[in-house]
Formats: C-alpha cells, structure tokens, sequence
C-alpha cells in the first residue's frame, strides 16, 4: 500500500466514549453506556476486547488504583475474568451502535483478540499505553493496514518512535497514525498532565495528536482541544459509584456531555488562523475608531497642526494613522470644531 505524504485537514474533534470494562460483563449495562454515549454527543463508544487468561498471568498484581477501588482480596486475572466481553456481544453491540448513529470501537490486548476485531470490520485500532513496547502486538495492528489511534501513556520518545516505526513497516502509513498523549494513573494528577508534551510529539513525528484524559472533571480535554488535540477520549460510567476498576476514574452521562459541548465550543472559537476584522467587528468597527477631526475652528489655507486637529470617533473619515501627512498642509475649506477633515 503506498502511503500519501499530504497532511490531513482539521476536521472536527473525534469524541471517544471509553466504555471500556465499565459494563462489568453485563451485555445489557453496555448497551446503557452506548445509549449514554450516544446521547452525550459523541462520536465513538469504545469497549476492550481480550481473554483474561491470554492477557495476564495469575501472579499479576492489580493496579493501585484498581485496589483501591476493588480491595486486595483477588489478582488482577480473576478481576479481568469477570469484565470480558464475548465475542457474540461484540457482533450485538455493533449492530445496536449502527442503530443509535454511534461508530463501535474496541481495544484488543492480545493477538487472539486482534484476529476477532478484524472479522468485524471495524473503522479503526486502538492500541493501548500498555502495548506500545509490545512488538509482535504492534506488528499484527500494522498489517491490518487501517487509521490507528496509538495511546503513548508511560512512554518516552524513543519508544513512541519505534512503536511508529514497528506498524510502519507492518505495513501501516504514518498519516494515518494517531497519538493520544495520556498520563496513565487513575485519577491523573493535575501536575503531571503535561498538554505541552501533544506539541512535542506533533513536530518530533509529523503526525496528528489527541490525548486520552484521565483527570477529575472536564478542564483538561478541553484545554487539549485549543492545542491541538485532533481526538479526545475520556471514560464514560452510568453511575461511578458502581463497582469495577474503572467507574470512579470516568464521567458521568451528564457530565461527559458537558465536556462534548465545550469541545465543540472551543472547536468554533479556534478559527481559521487568519488575523482579519471578523463579520460582526466589521460594524463596530466605525464605531470605536477614530478620524482626523477639527479640534477648533479652522479657516480656509490655515495649515493643519497638533494645535487644531484632533483625533476622535466615529472611524468613518480620515485614519489618523495619516496624521503625519495632514500637518503642515492647507485647509480646502473652513472647518467647524469636530468636523471630520478630509
């Protein structure tokens, strides 16, 4: 496949609805969390496909914030166990977000999982923080051959770039590679959120960036938009005092369409870039202005001076950028005291 070099236009800002394991195995709750997404304005709902005993052994830890939320009394394979997904759901919910007008997504962790997603045809991948140093992972991704979101949480930038360098050479383009900047911890504390890091990965890689967000509230993913973020993804719960790992650490229907709608807002508050006097400044614009204007009365062939010329508004005359011109050249005419001169 031969990759085009052009860079992509601004299109409006892709909204990921993170469902995620937020259904908590329950076919039916993910089904409320697409209606929710759906309605809240987004673009994607995105769910995690994987098998549990394919993913983790069964000496590995939970996260701390997945303690924290689900005590200490069960690993993380017997918690993951509980979250899968089954195949056959993933052919219902697909259906069921064509209904709602809502693109399904999902996260595969495992190369088994990755050879299901791509009998589903989806749109495209998304590969998680945690697989980014995982070569053969990357490898399968790439040769799909489809846009790729690529979340870069915990990572530096040499391993972002051989991550990119892993699915071109599967057989991916760059310009269809996506990086989501995010700070992997749950919640993301404030300090260590580092918008600025987008930029640097826009211009070390020349490709397109968004942020996955995992901060309390809706501040940042909006903030991320105004710099350039060209996809935002933020986890989505029904009710986060649910039980699960992840409920806590996700908006709210409520509030996730907050955040869509303050997207959107920034999104039109970003413009075209080009400084020009907008359609409505154009009407103000005689109004606050100002003109060369007589500052008393003038005769006929009195020369125009800082003693009898002034600047005041309206800016329907003569700009007082030409004051220099004026001084020193002949009255036409008598001028009456605030005449506008000219």
């Amino acid at each position: 496949m031969a990759c085009s070099k052009s860079r992509r236009m601004r299109q409006p800002t892709l909204v990921i609805a993170e469902a995620g394991v937020n259904h908590n195995g329950d076919l039916r709750l993910a089904k409320k969390l697409v209606d929710a997404a759906s309605k809240a304005g987004a673009d994607v709902v995105k769910f995690q496909t994987f098998k549990a005993s394919e993913l983790v052994t069964d000496q590995a830890e939970k996260a701390r914030y997945q303690k924290k939320a689900l005590g200490q009394s069960e690993g993380q394979l017997a918690m993951l166990k509980r979250l899968e997904l089954k195949f056959d759901h993933h052919i219902e919910l697909i259906e069921y977000c064509q209904n709602q007008g809502i693109e399904f997504l999902s996260t595969a962790f495992d190369s088994a999982s990755i050879s299901n997603l791509a009998k589903l045809n989806l749109k495209r991948w998304k590969v998680p923080s945690g697989e980014i140093t995982n070569l053969p992972y990357l490898r399968d991704i790439g040769a799909q051959r489809k846009p790729i979101i690529l979340s870069t949480g915990m990572a530096n930038l040499g391993e972002i770039e051989a991550a990119i360098e892993a699915l071109e050479q599967a057989g991916s383009c760059r310009n269809q590679i996506t990086l989501l900047h995010c700070t992997t911890e749950y919640p993301a504390p404030i300090e260590e959120v580092n918008l600025k890091a987008m930029q640097t990965m826009a211009q070390s890689f020349g490709v397109a960036i968004g942020y996955s967000d995992h901060t309390d509230g809706i501040a940042v993913p909006i903030a991320a938009i105004a710099m350039g973020a060209s996809v935002i993804e933020k986890h989505i719960t029904l009710d986060r005092s649910m039980p699960g790992p992840d409920h806590k650490a996700s908006l709210e229907p409520d509030q996730f369409s907050a955040m869509v709608k303050g997207i959107r807002t920034i999104e039109k508050a970003l413009g075209d870039g080009i400084k020009r006097p907008t359609l409505s400044e154009q009407a103000n614009l005689p109004v606050v202005r100002k003109s060369l204007v007589a500052g008393r009365h003038i005769r006929e062939g009195e020369l125009f001076s800082e003693a009898n010329m002034i600047a005041k508004r309206p800016g329907t005359g003569i700009s007082p950028m030409q004051w220099d011109d004026w001084i020193g050249r002949p009255a036409a005419r008598d001028f009456q005291p605030n005449e506008l001169i000219g």
